[in-house]
C-alpha cells in the first residue's frame, strides 16, 4: 500500500541527486492541475512564484512544484521543470504557446560537499522526467540529499537530515498525503512521546543535547544559527478548493513542523509549505478542519521519515547508522 504523497489522485513525484549526494531537487507534478496555496513562516525564504498563490491573484492553478537544494542557486531547477511540461503540453495556453506554472522553494546545504554542487535546470528536468506515482523514495535523495538537522551546537554535533512522506486515507475516500524535505536548525521529535529522533549530539556523541532545555537554561545564545536551514513541505488532498482554502491548509500544516521540530521558524529558516488540492469532493468548512487537521498530523509524520530514512555521510551520523 502506497502510504506516501502520491497516494493522493493525480500527482507523482520524482527526484536528482547530484552523483557526489551532496544535493538535489525533488519535483511534485500536477499535470492536470491542482489549486495550490502557501504559507512562508520562516524568516529567511527563498521561493518563487509564491505571489502567484495569493487568494486575490488571479491565477489559481499550478502544474508543480520544486523542492530543492542549493540555497538560491537551487530556484534554476524550476526551469527544467517547465521545460519538461512543455513539452509534454502541460500548461496555462496562451495564444500559440503553453505557460507552466511551477512555483518553489529552496533549503541551504552549501555547506555540505562542494558548495559550487548546486541543482540547475538540467538537475529539474531529470527529476520531472523521473517523476512516478509509486511510492515516494524517502531519505538521502533529491531535495534532502545534503540535508542535516541539530545544528545549534555547530557542525559537528548535526546529524544528517533527509527527504520523508506519509499519507493517510479515511474510509470515505478522503486522501491527505504530505513530504518534507527535512533540514532544521532544531532537533527532530516523534510528536506522540517527545522523543528526540535526531538532533544535536551530545560531545560524547552517545546521545542528544536535547536543544529546548539547553535554551530553557539560558545556555544558548543564538551565536550558530548561520549554519543554513529551512524545512520545505508540500501537502495535498484530493478535493476541490479554493486558493483561499488551500492557504488555509497550508498555515494549518505548518504546525506539523512545529510538532516535529523544535525549536522551528527561526529567523534564518526558510520554512515554507505548499498546499494543493488535485480535485474531487469540494470542501466546506468542516472538510477543510478535517483535512487540515490531517496535513498537519501527516507533515509531522513525513518529517521524522525523513530522518530515519536517512543515510550517514559526510562526516555526519544519521538515524540509522553512525
Amino acid at each position: 500500500m502506497n502510504a506516501t504523497l502520491t497516494a493522493v489522485p493525480g500527482l507523482r513525484v520524482g527526484h536528482w541527486t547530484h552523483e557526489s549526494g551532496s544535493t538535489g531537487c525533488t519535483v511534485v507534478l500536477a499535470a492536470g492541475g491542482a489549486v495550490a496555496g502557501v504559507d512562508v513562516r520562516g524568516g529567511g525564504p527563498g521561493t518563487r512564484e509564491t505571489d502567484l498563490l495569493r487568494p486575490e491573484m488571479t491565477v489559481d492553478g499550478v502544474h508543480a512544484v520544486v523542492l530543492s537544494g542549493g540555497s538560491a542557486y537551487g530556484l534554476a531547477s524550476a526551469d527544467g521543470v517547465m521545460r519538461y511540461l512543455e513539452r509534454e503540453g502541460v500548461g496555462y495556453r496562451v495564444g500559440a504557446n503553453v505557460v507552466p506554472i511551477v512555483p518553489a522553494a529552496i533549503l541551504f546545504d552549501l555547506g555540505v560537499g562542494e558548495s559550487a554542487v548546486r541543482p540547475d535546470s538540467e538537475a529539474g528536468f531529470l527529476a520531472a522526467e523521473s517523476a512516478s506515482s509509486g511510492p515516494v523514495a524517502m531519505g538521502s535523495v533529491g531535495a534532502g540529499a545534503g540535508a542535516t538537522v541539530g545544528k545549534m551546537f555547530g557542525a559537528g554535533q548535526a546529524m544528517r537530515g533527509g527527504l520523508g512522506s506519509a499519507a493517510v486515507q479515511l474510509p470515505e475516500g478522503l486522501v491527505v498525503g504530505a513530504l518534507a524535505a527535512v533540514n532544521a536548525l532544531g532537533d527532530i521529535v516523534e510528536p506522540a512521546t517527545g522523543e528526540i529522533v535526531a538532533g544535536a549530539r551530545n560531545a560524547e556523541g552517545n546521545g542528544f543535547v536535547n536543544s529546548m532545555e539547553r535554551v530553557r537554561s539560558g545556555s544558548w545564545d543564538g551565536d550558530r544559527t548561520t549554519s543554513g536551514n529551512t524545512t520545505l513541505g508540500v501537502v495535498a488532498a484530493n478535493v476541490t478548493w479554493t486558493k483561499a482554502q488551500a492557504t488555509k491548509v497550508a498555515q494549518m500544516a505548518q504546525d506539523g513542523l512545529a510538532l516535529s521540530i523544535r525549536p522551528a521558524h527561526m529567523p534564518l529558516d526558510g520554512d515554507t509549505v505548499f498546499a494543493l488540492g488535485t480535485g474531487g469532493r469540494r470542501a466546506d468548512s468542516r472538510l477543510l478542519g478535517v483535512i487540515g487537521a490531517l496535513a498537519a498530523d501527516t507533515l509531522a509524520r513525513a518529517v521524522v521519515a525523513a530522518v530515519r530514512a536517512a543515510s550517514p555521510g559526510f562526516g555526519l551520523p544519521s538515524v540509522s547508522a553512525g
